[in-house]
């Protein structure tokens, strides 16, 4: 199966939960905004950090299980 997210660290969890304490179901357009804001800028590596947030996002946010489950 295809990764569906990759998170490199610890902080992106925490910058995913912040922006969930901050915006409740908005965090995924958030997200989304800031990766394009950085797209924009030409910041490739932030980019990819706030898409993958996103993805996270997206993925956390359902009510089925996604991928095996153990």
């Amino acid at each position: 199966m295809e990764e569906i997210f990759y998170i490199a660290d610890r902080n992106s969890i925490d910058q995913a939960e912040d922006l969930v304490r901050q915006y409740g179901l908005l965090a995924i357009d958030e997200a989304a905004a800031r990766s394009r804001h950085y797209r924009d800028l030409g910041n490739a590596i932030r980019f990819c950090e706030w898409r993958q947030i996103e993805r996270f996002l997206s993925v956390f946010t359902q009510d089925v299980a996604i991928g095996t489950v153990h």
